[in-house]
């Protein structure tokens, strides 16, 4: 029998509720967004913190939250408050995916449990994470990404390479982990889609994020033999950073035996092809410090454009060193249409990047720019069988319409 096709992604017809705030969740039920899935994202009075995060053009609306908050509408409820809650398990009743970013102990005192939401919706995929396992002696332990950073062994592995321990500059845990949340939530609904059954899904930050690291540097400890070294000494070099050229950097590695022939042909050091030292990658692992103090002197020898040509003449990976603004002008981003201009409502001008991955069937779509905190509450609320003048007694604040901004040239304009 041949299934009829949904239009609109993957997700196309399944509604999240989304508690999440921050950057984890957020992340996580974007992308759940852009594959389709009618978002709803409620929020407390005072709204997600990250509307305050950034330069903005309106209060609320700072950058930090419209670049994780797409494809999403806004309602307000002070679950605080009875009618709040009422309201909250109308909208679980027709929903698919219940998300949310909090301990369990809060979540259990607001009674939105995986008990209290599954009594409403049996078949309800249930969906959290948090620092730590939920049937675990650290449950209701607070985590943010720096400290789950220096837990799971990042800042340490800098140290290792430079002699400092420091954090990445970038919230990875909080957005690798809601990459996982995502993706979990899909398979659950696969689940869901072969037995019928719902279930309770949980992302500890602490395990994701420490599995995440040891992928490559378990190392020893694969074999239970910790003595043989923890930690992949080619990760960990000093000298594995980009390479100066004469005139600026150059980012490339070579990996296999073949590669590394080529490489020292193209570096001028032919002698090397067939040094006991280089020629085999276990020998390549125990003398990595050595070898890439060689690259890093004959890098230095060129300018980045000569070694650019010669090393893509030797098919040997490699690419610039891109900063931010450089990636901005990337003609290869240019090509791709990644980042794209667009006009919000309210927010006028904007840049958003698309959907990295493509689909040859379901792709995903930019429906909506970021929500303003509860625009969507009347027709929400509406959904569910109340009245528009119900908002303010669920908690929302009472504001006015902000004027809306037209499309400038060259912009897509979006609802």
């Amino acid at each position: 029998m041949t299934r009829a096709r949904p239009s609109g992604g993957p997700l196309a017809g399944l509604r999240v509720i989304d508690l999440t705030v921050n950057v984890l969740g957020p992340v996580a039920t974007q992308i759940l967004g852009d594959m389709g899935a009618d978002v709803i994202k409620i929020e407390e009075p005072a709204g997600d913190y990250t509307r305050n995060v950034g330069p903005s053009r309106t209060p609320g609306m700072g950058v930090f939250f419209l670049n994780i908050n797409r494809n999403k509408r806004s309602v307000v409820l002070n679950l605080k408050l009875p009618a709040a809650r009422d309201a909250l398990m109308k909208l679980v009743a027709g929903a698919d995916v219940f998300v949310h970013s909090m301990r369990p102990g809060a979540a259990k005192r607001l009674g939105i449990s995986y008990e209290d939401v599954r009594a409403v919706k049996p078949d309800i995929v249930y969906a959290s994470a948090g620092g730590f396992r939920p049937d675990s002696s650290r449950a209701n332990d607070p985590a943010f990404d720096d400290v789950i950073q220096g837990m799971s062994g990042i800042a340490a592995m800098n140290g290792r390479q430079s002699g400092v321990p420091q954090y990445l500059p970038t919230v990875i845990a909080d957005k690798f982990c809601g990459h996982v949340l995502a993706s979990s939530v899909g398979m659950a609904l696969l689940w869901r889609e072969r037995t019928g059954e719902g279930q309770e899904v949980h992302v500890p930050m602490y395990e994701t994020m420490t599995s995440f690291n040891l992928i490559e540097h378990l190392w020893g400890g694969v074999l239970d033999q910790p003595e043989l070294g923890i930690g992949y000494a080619r990760m960990l070099t000093p000298h594995r950073r980009p390479y100066p050229t004469s005139d600026g950097y150059i980012c490339l590695l070579a990996n296999t035996d073949a590669q590394w022939e080529r490489m020292f042909a193209v570096m001028g050091r032919a002698d090397l092809i067939g040094d006991p030292r280089f020629a085999k990658a276990v020998e390549r692992s125990r003398n990595i410090d050595r070898l890439y103090a060689i690259v890093v002197e004959q890098m230095a020898t060129r300018c980045t454009s000569e070694w650019h040509r010669l090393l893509d003449e030797a098919d040997i990976p490699n690419g610039p060193m891109n900063d931010f603004d450089d990636l901005l002008a990337d003609p290869y981003f240019e090509e791709t249409k990644f980042f794209r201009k667009v006009s919000h409502p309210t927010e006028g001008r904007m840049m958003t990047m698309a959907v990295p991955v493509s689909y040859s069937r379901s792709g995903a779509e930019i429906r909506k720019l970021a929500p303003r905190l509860g625009e969507d509450g009347a027709a929400i609320l509406a959904e569910i069988g109340l009245r528009p003048d119900a908002a303010a007694a669920l908690g929302a604040p009472s504001s006015s319409d902000p004027k809306t901004s037209p499309a400038a040239a060259g912009e897509e304009a979006l609802p």
